[in-house]
């Protein structure tokens, strides 16, 4: 009688297969929590979804008409400092965008910083127009960035064809080179989609009913079952965005030579004054009235134990990703059922932090010993941000050569040895670049951070919404241009390192 062996699980699957299931609680208490007497379809109701999609609709829009030519101009036109230019139109992705919300609402308006410094009132900033405003200027970057990364991939070989047959360059641009980009732009703009659908802050300063606002609101007011049931329906909206994004393909065209456009001193001129509003408005206006309010109030009120609060929350949400990171990057290297659990944990970071924090406040409230507590609001952190060190560490490992595992197996190692001295020592890089990241994205976050922080416990996330609730706006100063510093840090290590290459392919050909 033969006896055929059981396929062997890598030894990573177990632990993996854990992280993924924990993965999914928060939908599980949400569906759990949601009862029948919540209302659906109800006016209000309708209302919330109408605004959410038009937000939604109009940001992406507006992020198209903004990050496309931008991206044509740094992929394409030859001018001075280029990667200055790159470094500052992406710069708007360093600024969390409910510091900008926060600051242009405080700017403009009837006795808003713009007035009190020039005599003059400017229009109003809120409702749905101030918050369209507000999330194209600091989402545009990713249809710039995705769009770029195409333009940089095109041969421009088609399009000397085009100019030789008598074809304006406006109409190559538009007929040749824009249909070829098409996937950038598509994945550009569901990034932007995902980015308004899961963000709280800029509704909620602009004073517009989007689902993240009113869910909030629910919580406030002790409606945990129409906040879960508000939840699950923007869920699905962002699992419909997600199955969308999944379905995008990128281009798949040879490289070849890149296309070079050399404008004269006249059109450098026009370039400048057409980017200038975006970046003004962007980046220059939120540190103007920061600056203002520092010289003007001073530290105010604000305490250095906030920015402790942040850092050590944070750190330990990246040294607890990492280490949960490390057993799901090596599954999904080591078969297909690693990566289908893989993408199991990515459901976490498409969930909006303002979900998981009603899902995490009932599960609390279920769990005495955790409510309000430091270790929930840091598992809320780490199922929020698990994907971002599981891609890092996922990239680094699949870059190893395997022959040096092999080496060490035949020379006696177990597994587990050859793990921990070859294959860990050598993934360390991408563990500290997950690591950071997921730190600098905790430090950022709002929502979760309001709902789930243990009482007295503020960051600077949460000290800035509070000081907008109070109405003292210059006590926003200090820890804005923190938070602003921290995820200036963080642009600047997504345009370093293993990222450097999506945003200098064409340095890279040339050499």
């Amino acid at each position: 009688m033969t006896h055929w062996p059981l396929p062997r699980w890598p030894g990573s699957y177990p632990l993996a297969l854990i992280i993924a299931l924990l993965a999914l609680v928060p939908v599980g208490v949400l569906m759990g929590l949601a009862s029948d007497e919540a209302q659906l379809f109800d006016a209000h109701n309708l209302r919330v979804l109408s605004n959410t999609l038009l937000l939604m609709a109009f940001t992406v829009l507006g992020s198209i008409l903004i990050g496309v030519p931008l991206a044509l101009l740094t992929a394409y036109v030859q001018l001075p400092y280029r990667k200055l230019w790159l470094i500052t139109l992406a710069a708007p992705l360093a600024i969390p965008s409910y510091i900008g919300a926060f600051t242009l609402y405080a700017a403009f308006g009837c006795g808003g910083e713009i007035e009190n410094l020039l005599g003059f009132p400017a229009p109003a900033l809120d409702g749905l127009v101030g918050a369209t405003v507000v999330m194209t200027l600091y989402s545009y970057p990713f249809v710039m960035l995705t769009t770029r990364a195409s333009l940089l991939s095109l041969d421009v070989s088609l399009v000397n064809a085009a100019r030789t047959l008598g074809m304006p360059l406006a109409a190559c641009l538009w007929r040749v080179v824009l249909p070829r980009v098409a996937t950038g732009i598509a994945a550009g703009g569901l990034l932007v989609a995902l980015y308004t659908l899961s963000d709280f802050g800029t509704p909620a300063i602009m004073r517009l009913d989007t689902f993240t606002r009113v869910i909030f609101v629910e919580y406030n007011a002790f409606g945990l079952s129409q906040a879960a049931m508000l939840s699950l329906q923007l869920m699905v909206i962002v699992g419909f965005v997600l199955f969308l994004e999944s379905r995008v393909r990128g281009s798949r065209e040879r490289p070849g030579g890149h296309l070079t456009l050399w404008p004269g001193p006249g059109q450098k001129l026009f370039i400048a004054a057409a980017v200038a509003p975006v970046t003004g408005l962007a980046i220059v206006l939120p540190l103007l009235v920061f600056g203002i309010w520092l010289l003007r109030e001073g530290t105010g009120g604000f305490e250095f134990n906030y920015a402790w609060n942040s850092v050590h929350a944070s750190l330990l949400a990246a040294v607890f990703a990492v280490l949960l990171a490390i057993p799901v990057a090596h599954a999904a290297i080591a078969g297909r059922a690693g990566r289908l659990m893989e993408r199991v944990t990515y459901f976490g970071f498409g969930v909006p932090g303002i979900v998981m924090g009603t899902a995490l406040v009932y599960l609390g409230l279920q769990l005495p010993f955790l409510y309000q507590t430091l270790a929930l609001l840091v598992f809320a952190y780490v199922l929020r941000f698990l994907p971002l060190a599981v891609g890092s560490i996922r990239a680094t490992a699949e870059g190893l050569d395997p022959s040096l595992v092999k080496a060490a197996r035949l020379l006696g190692a177990g597994p587990r040895e050859a793990f921990l001295r070859v294959t860990m020592p050598l993934t360390l890089r991408g563990m500290v670049a997950g690591a950071a990241l997921v730190f600098l994205e905790a430090m950022r976050e709002l929502p979760a951070t309001l709902m789930l922080g243990p009482t007295g416990f503020e960051t600077l996330a949460t000290y800035l919404w509070r000081v907008y609730e109070a109405g003292y706006f210059g006590r926003a100063a200090i820890p804005g241009l923190l938070l602003v510093l921290m995820s200036a840090l963080g642009l600047a290590l997504m345009l370093s390192g293993e990222r450097r290459a999506e945003f200098d392919v064409t340095e890279n050909h040339r050499s």
